[in-house]
């Protein structure tokens, strides 16, 4: 939001902001705020985004979410006057399944971990047994789109005095993965497909990317992501496999692709084709991306002129700010407590 607000034209911006949380940060911060009806179907939510647009005369709509409902309805927003930053609607089915995703970028040579899909105790117990063998430690992580929830490393070992001493970490031993999996199928719950695969340590290559409709990227810049410590690198190779990503899935505007090493070289985790939490730290390098990305989108033209500033380091530190609390029936439940104290 900042980025946009301040951005190089001087142009005066009014953002509006849509979330299913009323709590959520991002509604105290915008201009206007609005909440998203929750649990409906794509044709349901795309009608909340047309109403929407319509009511308010959006010009520009940056979907970080839900793109399922609306990357195939470009011409749908145009009608109401709405330009709808998003990468090509086959390109977004694709890149929502992790197992769909390497599949295809392994076709295309682009260099992915060893993996395995899992969605009963079986198939998990056979995938964790074939992944080992090499004596690497393993992960799991849902194939959907679902952030970093769902993410377990698999680790049989007997909880130590040690370990309670530092940080948690997002563990589970291949028993309770199993017993969890096996539980479900007896209640006949939905299990989502698993990916099974070697837990990767080193620190995450985070590539935000901006580019032309038809895959042309414009930009790249690699973050290095390693506790608080975020570095933009100067590094060509992983920008490369980046374009070639952007090129094959032929994604648009902005949208992320994330690596990690694995003997040395790097390898993917996932590519996003929407915009990252993280793009803001872009502005570091010197260029403003997310209104470079709304100029392509309504000007073709990115007003881009020189390469990023690479080789920062930047430290991830906590920021606190004053907001408006939300008022009304929309308000959180603890805003509305906190009111019930306030006298009169």
């Amino acid at each position: 939001m900042r980025l946009l607000r301040e951005n190089p034209d001087g142009v005066d911006v009014t953002i509006y902001a849509s979330n299913v949380d009323p709590g959520a940060a991002a509604l105290s911060v915008c201009d206007v705020s609005a909440i998203e009806p929750r649990y409906v179907d794509n044709e349901e939510y795309a009608q909340f985004a047309l109403d929407f647009c319509r009511t308010h005369r959006i010009d520009v709509l940056i979907p970080p979410r839900r793109l399922d409902a609306l990357a195939g309805r470009v011409a749908d927003f145009a009608a109401v006057g709405t330009s709808l930053m998003c990468s090509p609607l086959s390109a977004v089915r694709a890149l929502t399944s992790k197992v769909r995703t390497y599949e295809i970028a392994g076709a295309a040579g682009i260099p992915v971990p060893p993996w395995r899909e899992a969605s009963d105790a079986d198939e998990f117990y056979a995938a964790v047994d074939e992944l080992s063998r090499d004596g690497e430690t393993l992960c799991i992580k849902p194939s959907g789109e679902y952030s970093a929830f769902g993410f377990r490393i698999l680790d049989d070992r007997p909880l130590t005095l040690a370990s309670l001493r530092v940080a948690p970490r997002p563990v589970a031993s291949v028993e309770a993965v199993a017993g969890a999996l096996r539980r479900a199928a007896e209640e006949g719950e939905f299990v989502p497909p698993l990916l099974v695969m070697p837990f990767l340590e080193g620190p995450e290559i985070s590539i935000d990317c901006l580019s032309a409709p038809g895959g042309e990227l414009l930009v790249g810049i690699p973050r290095a992501k390693q506790g608080r410590f975020r570095t933009l690198l100067d590094d060509p190779a992983v920008v490369d496999i980046a374009r070639q990503l952007v090129r094959h899935f032929e994604l648009a505007y902005l949208t992320n692709v994330q690596l990690r090493y694995r003997g040395g070289q790097p390898v993917l985790l996932e590519v996003n084709p929407r915009p990252s939490a993280g793009l803001f730290h872009t502005a570091f390098a010197d260029v403003n991306l997310p209104w470079a990305a709304v100029r392509l989108l309504l000007e073709r033209d990115s007003g881009l002129r020189r390469p990023p500033r690479l080789g920062a380091c930047l430290a991830v530190t906590e920021a606190v700010m004053e907001v408006t609390p939300h008022r009304g029936d929309q308000a959180p439940d603890w805003v509305r407590r906190s009111a019930d104290l306030v006298p009169g």
